[in-house]
């Protein structure tokens, strides 16, 4: 997106590309060209806001009332209030929020890292999609934390982020849970879709120094392209800081693989 800025361009640039090309084919898909769209665990608007001025209508989740307001205020600035929706709730009672079976695209994005239950997050933000529609699921990656604790020097930290179950490198981990791109697709395919797309997110650029981004000429513009062409493949997978699954529901009347 034109708007984002450039630091945050790099943490979402390839986020933004994927979702935006699944936009685009269910607008085509369905015939309409305003798509209702649920972000939960959405906050302040980082997504809700550029896909309102989009022209879709957004429905944005989040247990915060502060991340609600403050995305109140942002929709206003940004005048697209008449298509943005804040719900205060979370993703164990997302369904009592909001409409199962609602929305064309649900986000999920940086919300199973800190749920009690991961599959049910996903379970949850399935059954809000119509036949057809796309989950954009977006979290932390295992490897990137195991990658940066090891580059910072904190050897031992690296190697207990391997061996725990949830992927934390120890009791001051502010992340709860880590996952690998392998774990992310069975919870989607778990769910009853079909997963279709994986990429990596900022295999690069939490290891790059940002003096370096922020002072070489082009290096910035140089960085996006080099994530953009390692996202799609597997081998970064393993270390990137976030991964992003594409899952896809069957449209309707379409046999789902048992």
């Amino acid at each position: 997106m034109s708007d984002l800025r450039p630091r945050a361009a790099l943490r979402t640039a390839v986020v933004w590309e994927v979702l935006q090309d699944a936009l685009e084919r269910r607008v085509k898909a369905t015939g309409r060209q305003a798509l209702d769209v649920l972000d939960t665990g959405g906050g302040s608007g980082n997504f809700a806001v550029p896909l309102a001025r989009l022209g879709h209508r957004v429905t944005v989740v989040d247990p915060s009332p502060n991340a609600l307001f403050a995305l109140e205020r942002r929709a206003a600035e940004a005048d697209v209030a008449d298509r943005v929706q804040g719900v205060q709730g979370d993703a164990h009672g997302l369904l009592d929020v909001a409409e199962r079976g609602g929305y064309d695209i649900v986000l999920c994005h940086g919300v199973l890292e800190y749920v009690d239950d991961p599959a049910e997050g996903v379970r949850n933000a399935v059954a809000a999609l119509r036949p057809g529609g796309v989950l954009s699921l977006l979290a932390a990656g295992l490897g990137g934390a195991v990658l940066a604790r090891a580059l910072a020097g904190h050897f031992t930290e690296a190697r207990q982020a391997l061996a725990d179950p949830n992927g934390r490198w120890g009791t001051g981990d502010p992340v709860p849970r880590r996952f690998t791109a392998e774990q992310l697709t069975a919870l989607v395919e778990g769910a009853g879709l079909r997963v279709g797309a994986v990429h990596g997110v900022r295999v690069f650029a939490d290891l790059v120094p940002g003096v370096l981004v922020d002072t070489e000429p082009g290096a910035l513009d140089a960085l996006l392209k080099l994530e953009a062409a390692a996202a799609e493949l597997a081998a970064f997978h393993s270390v990137a800081t976030q991964l992003h699954v594409l899952g896809e529901a069957a449209e309707a009347g379409e046999a789902t693989e048992a």
